[in-house]
């Protein structure tokens, strides 16, 4: 089976000691690309460099919500942003970089870690800003959409036209209405391995078409094994956990799955 992590973060501290076998892994359990995600200008050179020590590994620069502003979150094991990212600096680096590039992401808007009445306006103009240089670039993008499924939708919907560019939504947590507005929309959901605890994961994977899920992992994050790490093999158990929610065999989930990531990263 040819298997894909979409969004994971292999710069983070804690793949440091053991990167390399932590890839092994990933190897013997089938993945065939997995897709590191940039959230900042100095954590997406660390990414570009990492994608030159493998080919399994692939590049997506990202401008994560809360780094755009400047909001620093407590020490996460990633580059920290500690001032607002000057977005038509990072956009000329992602230029320049675009024949690395298969997605931009993580982006979008976050009303977690952010006040939305202190920061929508900004939050929305950013997010613009970056769809439109995605639809400059044709690249697919990869959306973080915490505590703001609703509003990241609505402006998707008004910027993107005929779907121009896949739009892949990042561990979607919205609410069933929200979901099948972004199935209508023609969006991707990409499913971590923490579906095996999380009965909203197990719900979007009932209300979705096999055609438009992916697997991720959002590594170290989001592990389907309490008090351990994640990491890109355990893809393995979000098609498990798919294929008996579609009772379909796990070959088969894989498979379409690896199609569902050929179309919208490679052949878009």
């Amino acid at each position: 089976m040819n298997l894909v992590d979409v969004h994971c973060h292999l710069n983070h501290n804690l793949f440091k000691p053991d990167l390399d076998q932590v890839l092994e892994r990933a190897k013997k359990a089938g993945l065939k690309a997995i897709l590191c995600s940039g959230v900042n200008p100095a954590a997406n050179k660390e990414v570009l460099a990492l994608a030159e020590t493998d080919p399994l590994i692939k590049v997506s620069l990202g401008i994560y919500p809360i780094d755009a502003l400047g909001l620093a979150e407590a020490e996460i094991g990633l580059p920290r942003q500690v001032v607002p990212i000057n977005l038509a600096q990072e956009f000329k680096f992602m230029e320049k970089h675009k024949a690395q590039v298969i997605a931009i992401g993580e982006v979008g808007m976050d009303f977690h870690w952010a006040d939305k009445g202190k920061t929508y306006q900004q939050q929305a103009d950013n997010f613009r800003r970056i769809i439109k240089f995605a639809l400059k670039l044709k690249k697919p993008m990869v959306i973080h959409s915490r505590k703001a499924e609703k509003e990241c939708l609505e402006i998707l919907e008004q910027e993107i036209k005929d779907k121009e560019i896949p739009v892949v939504n990042h561990c979607f947590s919205g609410k069933k209405n929200l979901i099948k507005k972004a199935a209508e929309l023609g969006h991707y959901f990409s499913i971590p391995p923490n579906i095996l605890r999380s009965h909203s994961f197990q719900t979007l994977v009932r209300m979705v078409d096999l055609k438009q899920l992916l697997t991720e992992t959002d590594a170290p994050y989001l592990s389907p094994f309490p008090e351990q790490r994640n990491e890109p093999a355990f893809v393995v158990e979000t098609i498990k956990k798919i294929a008996e929610i579609k009772e379909l065999s796990e070959k088969e989930v894989a498979e379409q799955i690896w199609l569902n990531y050929e179309k919208v990263f490679v052949n878009h």
